[in-house]
Formats: C-alpha cells, sequence, structure tokens
C-alpha cells in the first residue's frame, strides 16, 4: 500500500542527484532538462492530493537545498550579494500549485489519456520558471525581456515536456511492480 509513494519519493531524491549532472544544451537558449520537477508532475498526476502534497513539499525543498547558498557561506568574491535571490521554501509553495494544475487533469490522466498530461507538464514547467522570473524580477526591482530569458524559459519547457513520456513509462512500471493502480481503464 505505501510501497508505490515510497518509490516515488526515492525516485524524487534520485533525480535530485541525476539533475546535478545534466548539463545544459548550449544550442538550444541554454535549456535544461529539469528532471526533479518533471517527476514531481508526473508523480502528481498519479497519486492522491495528499501524495501530492508530500512530492511538492519534498520536491519543493529538495530544489531549494540545491539552489540556495548564503554569501557568507563563501568566498564573497566568488558568490556575490544574492540581493536578487528567492528566499529558502518558495520552491514548494511553486510546485503545489504546478501539483494541483496535474491534480485537475488526473481523472482525464485515470482514464488511459496520459499524452495530456504529457503535453501539461511542458505548460507547467513553462509556469514554474515564467512565475520564477516574475518574482526575481519583483526582487531586483526591474525585468529585462531582451535578454533571451523568455527564450530559455521555452527551450526548457519543451526539452522537459519531451521527456515526460519516459517519466510516465517508468512510473507506470514502478506501479506495477508495487501493485499500485494508476488508471481505471487499462489501454
Amino acid at each position: 500500500m505505501f510501497l508505490y509513494p515510497i518509490s516515488l519519493i526515492g525516485l524524487l531524491l534520485l533525480s535530485c542527484i541525476l539533475q546535478q549532472f545534466l548539463p545544459a544544451v548550449s544550442a538550444w537558449y541554454d535549456a535544461r532538462l529539469l528532471i526533479l520537477p518533471l517527476v514531481v508532475l508526473c508523480g502528481s498526476a498519479t497519486v492522491s492530493t495528499a501524495g501530492m502534497l508530500t512530492l511538492a513539499f519534498l520536491g519543493g525543498f529538495l530544489w531549494d537545498a540545491q539552489q540556495v547558498l548564503l554569501v557568507d557561506q563563501g568566498d564573497e568574491v566568488v558568490y556575490h550579494s544574492t540581493t536578487d535571490s528567492l528566499k529558502f521554501g518558495y520552491s514548494i509553495i511553486l510546485y503545489t500549485m504546478m501539483g494541483f494544475l496535474m491534480q485537475g487533469i488526473r481523472p482525464v490522466f485515470q482514464a488511459g489519456k496520459w499524452y495530456l498530461s504529457a503535453a501539461l507538464t511542458g505548460v507547467g514547467i513553462f509556469l514554474y520558471l515564467f512565475v520564477e522570473y516574475l518574482l526575481r524580477g519583483f526582487i531586483i526591482g526591474g525585468f529585462s525581456l531582451d535578454n533571451g530569458m523568455i527564450e530559455q524559459i521555452g527551450a526548457t519547457s519543451v526539452l522537459t515536456m519531451l521527456a515526460s513520456p519516459l517519466v510516465f513509462w517508468l512510473l507506470f512500471r514502478i506501479a506495477d511492480l508495487c501493485g499500485h493502480t494508476i488508471s481505471y481503464q487499462k489501454h
């Protein structure tokens, strides 16, 4: 009964480690494949609301733990003032919003139409990155739309969305091994 959620948490931890080794695609506006948010999004479509909230909390916590570095913990020459950085915990809220987006389409996903959820992962990643960009712009007091950031956000969203069928396939295999039912109708 709890084997599938525990497996999801293990997959989340594994994706956190893999995320550190994935390079940016320089030919595509320095787009990145965001494995950790993708696992949270895809996993949110396969579990209940309580499971989604757990995934969002753990995923946001792990993401912030990877991204946040305080100035007093490093050399000031290397780590400049972080007045433009967001505070620890913001990703938990954004991951929860992405999770509720996936929960909204969960009945369609359970009916066997996983490809709609795969497309929605791209939308979710785009919204996450765009809201993060807006929050950062609000903190520093200005926005710069001519620096290619929108292209990078779009390319990252598409790249991550293209990887979502693989993650859904993996989740279906894990669910079969754990005896967890994801969909009501098998095709």
